[in-house]
């Protein structure tokens, strides 16, 4: 396969409990567990042996930063030459000492080579906490003026749950991002992501063969033909390698354990296969 990310789940566990948290993370949910340093680097090696053409190693979640190894992971994915993409919620597991230290040590030796994607539900406060929590958009607002005045490159998801149009919701951003002096692009899909609804249990069409050339899409643009996701289950003896990473849960979308495993088609045959990356449009990866 032609890859260009390979995604790695920190853990289930989170900071906080969103509504419509596609994973169910939660300060309690650790269904995935904590994946280790070591078990990184073990894949960062296959990549390597495998010839894979990975530019870019991505760190999800859970809140990727209540891992208490994720700066030692992302220093041995930048060492090894990888730009990363860290998805955090920027709050208060970002803003630990310990951690900040960790990251400007990073944004010092690997200079252009880190990226911060972070959740920002919708540019209005109410939506946000509508989703997050009461006080969470101020609390995330924080933890992104950190990041802007300590110099580093940023992203942002939001979601279309409220029925913004699309050119609504970029205006939206880009006066917030204006006002708040955030150097990220509202008009650049992959430096502002706008994520439509994912509900496995709503109707989707079928997409079939035919689909492709109606919409004028290809099977090489999804997600799914260029990326996979490393997960490690609670209990389970090794981590395991996964066609989405959307779909952590669903044992028809687990290739096996290694990269070399990994290598086999994948059956689009999920609701979110349809509503999100087909007919959504939506990609994970910047």
């Amino acid at each position: 396969m032609k890859a260009e990310t390979l995604w790695f789940n920190t853990g289930t566990l989170c900071n906080i409990e969103c509504v419509n948290c596609y994973i169910e993370s939660s300060p309690t949910n650790d269904r995935l567990e904590y994946i280790t340093a070591d078990e990184v680097s073990a894949y960062l090696d296959q990549i390597v042996e495998r010839k894979w053409s990975v530019h870019e190693i991505a760190f999800t979640g859970g809140e990727p930063f209540m891992n208490p190894q994720i700066i030692e992971m992302t220093r041995r994915a930048l060492s090894a030459g990888f730009e990363v993409l860290i998805l955090t919620n920027a709050m208060r597991p970002m803003m630990r000492p310990r951690v900040q230290e960790g990251l400007r040590e990073l944004r010092d030796a690997y200079p252009g080579k880190l990226t911060m994607r972070i959740s920002l539900d919708h540019f209005r406060a109410e939506m946000h906490d509508e989703e997050r929590g009461k006080g969470a958009y101020a609390v995330t607002l924080d933890g992104m003026r950190w990041l802007r005045d300590e110099g580093f490159a940023m992203a942002v998801a939001g979601r279309t749950l409220w029925g913004d149009s699309e050119a609504d919701s970029r205006a939206g951003y880009a006066a917030l991002f204006d006002v708040e002096r955030f150097p990220i692009d509202a008009t650049d899909p992959g430096r502002t992501v706008l994520f439509p609804e994912m509900d496995a249990q709503a109707d989707v069409p079928e997409i079939t063969t035919s689909c492709w050339r109606i919409l004028n899409k290809s099977p090489h643009d999804v997600m799914c033909s260029s990326s996979r996701m490393v997960v490690k289950r609670k209990g389970a003896d090794s981590p395991a390698v996964l066609a989405c990473t959307l779909l952590p849960y669903s044992p028809e979308f687990e290739l096996g354990t290694t990269l070399e495993e990994a290598e086999r088609p994948v059956k689009l045959n999920h609701p979110h296969c349809a509503k999100f990356c087909v007919l959504g449009g939506a990609s994970c990866s910047v």
